[in-house]
């Protein structure tokens, strides 16, 4: 087994980690200590993000070794169990769920907040990858598509109720990417994706302009702030305190960087509180004031070389079942790499999704690695083991 690790794999994922874990210190750190009633402020120790995130980590390698010793084929057995348990989850996050930021997202368990949602990517992308199995290259017409969307709808539907956009854009990735890779006309994936692209563009359209003349509001399935998201990345400079701040900020950040970048923990906006949560969605705002275009490029490399062997994985696997998730694996990380890092630079619109492994949080960090134990799992299984 051990021979049939991926190492390069391995070794990006952990320096991933290890980059991670010294960018969210710079993140988190307090610029100074502030007696508070005798003793110091909330976050008087500078590591305590740190700390917690390097359990996160131990829990996900955990999991992540956990799955590779397991028989992914046996998965296919319990998809049924697995979408009931997603839907499940999902719905008691709405019922029970603890709100933040304007979301109901989280559920509280033994003091700890889990991101179902998060959990929700891996599961469909295991519970999708059997129901095409059997539809492999049987996906030409758009009426083969509508099972497959239907499979997704009603978890997406779930999610953008919390409301979580980012994620149910993820599902929409992953599903699309999924598709490609088992078969779909790529044309006609194509005409679905512009045409619904072109539709919500009328649509958004049409409700700011009947807002804004008529007073008349259209139904949108998203509310007013992310509505706003989606708008103000075209000119963030149209509300610069409010809907345009993050993208601002995060712009001013990067662009003082430079090329070599203003040194380790010495970035001013970072330091200064100008960034937003810049732990988690604008993590990439900090390497790029920090570490400059050579930090940046780094982590991109690392980025890079972590989808390639996963889709070198992907052509590898010896069956459509394992084919398929990996496919599903490489669509999700590739699609959170770009949309970060595309909404901290401004060219993407600010949808709240963190950047994988190497953003605060424990959901995310554990349901990645767990994909990646399950990579591992396929690309070991793909020839008989012989002792």
């Amino acid at each position: 087994m051990f021979k049939k690790l991926d190492y390069t794999l391995l070794a990006s994922v952990a320096m991933i980690i290890l980059l991670g874990l010294i960018f969210i210190y710079s993140a988190t750190k307090p610029t100074e200590l502030l007696p508070v009633a005798g003793s110091v402020a909330k976050n008087a120790d500078p590591f305590s993000d740190v700390k917690r995130q390097m359990l996160w980590v131990f829990v996900g390698f955990s999991v992540m070794f956990t799955v590779f010793y397991l028989y992914y084929e046996d998965l296919m057995k319990h998809v049924r169990f697995l979408y009931v348990i997603n839907l499940i989850m999902l719905v008691a996050v709405i019922k029970f769920g603890i709100s933040d930021l304007g979301a109901q997202r989280w559920i509280e368990i033994g003091g700890f907040n889990f991101q179902p949602s998060e959990f929700s990517k891996l599961i469909l992308i295991i519970c999708f990858a059997a129901f095409l199995s059997s539809r492999k290259k049987k996906l030409d017409r758009l009426r083969d598509l509508l099972p497959s969307f239907a499979f997704f709808g009603v978890p997406i539907l779930l999610i953008l109720k919390q409301p979580d956009l980012g994620t149910a854009l993820v599902l929409l990735a992953i599903m699309f990417g999924m598709l490609f890779v088992s078969g779909a006309n790529p044309r006609l994936l194509i005409i679905i994706i512009v045409t619904v692209l072109v539709m919500l563009s009328v649509w958004i359209g049409a409700h700011l302009w009947l807002e804004a003349n008529r007073g008349v509001t259209l139904w949108m399935p998203l509310k007013d702030y992310q509505l706003n998201r989606l708008i103000i990345f075209l000119d963030p400079w149209q509300d610069p305190t409010d809907a345009g701040y993050n993208v601002i900020q995060s712009q001013i950040a990067i662009g003082q960087g430079g090329f070599w970048g203003r040194g380790l923990f010495q970035g001013s906006q970072t330091h200064g509180d100008f960034l937003p949560i810049q732990e988690t969605d604008f993590i990439f705002s900090v390497v790029g004031e920090e570490l400059g275009f050579i930090g940046a490029l780094t982590l991109l490399t690392l980025y890079f070389v972590v989808i390639y062997r996963c889709i070198l994985i992907t052509i590898n696997a010896k069956d459509d079942f394992g084919t398929l998730i990996t496919a599903g694996i490489v669509s999700m990380l590739t699609f959170h790499v770009l949309v970060n890092v595309g909404m901290t630079c401004g060219i993407m619109p600010v949808t709240g999704i963190p950047l994988p492994m190497f953003s605060y949080g424990g959901s995310s960090m554990i349901t990645n690695l767990a994909a990646l134990g399950l990579l591992l799992n396929i690309n070991m299984r793909r020839q008989k083991i012989l002792f």
